[in-house]
């Protein structure tokens, strides 16, 4: 599994921190220039706009066609973007790089690669090693990119951010297999509007949304208050983020182990809302007495947000993935990640606003609200059932006589991967055994004709 899905786990990386790392900057960048506030505005979140719109029709377009290719051509166009930023001497065509930036949304087509390469019972496992990665690269753009900045220029960051694409393109060529060939039991043509009928997937996508506003508002608020409030220097901030990194890489392993090993994502999901909850309101007490603010309880809310954001990441990924149907994923992904982009906007955007229109405390009560909201949501979410598969050799079975198990109670779906011979088969664990699936799928084999 580890070698399947390295390559595309480091493209993620690289692009990810490719984005994030002028997100510390871009906004003083933009002003450099003599920006307006609206120009400033699409500086700082066009790449996330352009991201909404084009990750869903991108999501579809790859249930179509080669993953692969569509990843190459959404690399390709963020390395473009990537340039002209790089080359810009004007707010005007900054604001066209990044949003060409965005308009390269591959970010749902690759995590849906990686469920096509991978087993179904290494998914969360998967999805936790990409997370864990992408994680990391939020971090480390935390900690280099002030400081690129400070000294070389934020040019030289995208400049950076545009090799880092180009060795994620040569990592897709070189070490990439083309998208698995799979043909799907599904009845008639496919519809990805079907995902969108979907209750548990409406609350992951919801998730997503809360997830990303949440994490990108908190990003907003920390240097803001560290400074202003409580008097350090911006160079002080990696004693926050290193052990809030190291915090939050520690508790995704017992998470993601917990969610598929003891199939409890819907207690993990609560737990991971929970942390958020408790983050904001150790912050909103921290600032409670406006002249005798507590460092240390703010900073006590950073840490255990870090343990939500951590535990959360890896595990609604997989979720998506998994109450999507084989031939939906593609979209659903998209569709989620979507959400995500669209959280990370709304988040960024309005931070600083109400920032400093409420201050910390009435922020972070606000937040809590919302995180009580998001738990009750959660409540409508189904726990997946433990889910295996059969994989079954595709020159000893006549597949069309498959169409019998769409009948069957406790058979998930299955479907024919083309590429490597294979028809799996996807089942509830706690309604069948492997043995009794090889038992009704003899039924289909070639030699009982």
């Amino acid at each position: 599994m580890i070698k399947n899905i390295l390559p595309l786990t480091g493209i993620a990386v690289l692009r990810f921190l490719g984005l994030f790392i002028v997100l510390p900057v871009i906004s003083l960048y933009a002003v450099s220039f003599n920006a307006s506030a609206t120009m400033l505005g699409l500086a700082v979140g066009g790449a996330y706009l352009t991201q909404v719109i084009f990750q869903t029709p991108i999501g579809i377009a790859s249930d179509r066609y080669d993953r692969k290719k569509i990843v190459m051509l959404g690399l390709f166009v963020f390395l473009v973007g990537s340039i002209i930023c790089a080359l810009a001497k004007n707010i005007e065509l900054l604001v066209i790089g990044r949003l060409i930036q965005g308009a390269g949304a591959i970010g749902g087509v690759v995590s849906a690669q990686i469920t096509d390469i991978v087993r179904e019972e290494q998914r969360t496992k998967a999805m936790a090693i990409m997370g864990g990665g992408i994680f990391a690269s939020f971090t480390l753009a935390m900690l280099i990119g002030p400081i690129i900045a400070a000294n070389l220029g934020v040019g030289l960051l995208f400049s950076i951010t545009a090799f880092l694409t180009l060795c994620s393109i040569i990592l897709l060529y070189t070490k990439v297999p083309s998208t698995p060939k799979i043909t799907y039991s599904f009845e008639g043509k496919p519809k990805w509007q079907d995902t969108l009928k979907d209750k548990n997937l409406w609350v992951i996508n919801l998730s997503s949304f809360f997830e990303k506003a949440l994490m990108t508002l908190i990003f907003v608020i920390i240097p803001l208050v560290i400074v202003q409030e409580f008097s350090w220097s911006e160079e002080n901030l990696w004693k926050i983020y290193t052990p809030g990194a190291i915090i939050g890489v520690l508790a995704m392993a017992p998470a993601s182990i917990i969610a598929e090993k003891y199939s409890k994502a819907k207690f993990v999901m609560f737990y991971g809302v929970a942390m958020f909850l408790i983050a904001y309101t150790c912050i909103a007490l921290a600032d409670i007495h406006i002249h005798t603010p507590k460092i240390w309880l703010f900073i006590t809310g950073i840490m255990i947000f870090f343990i939500g954001f951590a535990t959360l990441e890896p595990i609604m990924q997989s979720l998506a993935s998994k109450y999507a149907k084989a031939h939906q994923r593609g979209a659903a992904l998209g569709i989620f990640t979507t959400y995500g982009y669209i959280g990370s906007f709304v988040g960024g955007t309005a931070g600083g606003i109400l920032y400093h229109q409420l201050g910390v405390e009435k922020v972070a009560l606000l937040i809590v609200c919302i995180c009580i909201f998001w738990i009750l949501t959660l409540i409508f979410l189904k726990n997946p059932a433990k889910q295996k598969n059969v994989y079954l050799a595709l020159d000893d079975y006549d597949k069309k006589k498959f169409k019998a198990l769409n009948q069957i109670e406790g058979i998930i779906e299955w479907y024919v991967n083309e590429n490597e011979k294979i028809i799996i088969v996807k089942y509830e664990a706690q309604i069948h055994t492997e043995e009794q699936i090889i038992q009704i799928c003899k039924k289909f084999n070639k030699e009982s004709n």
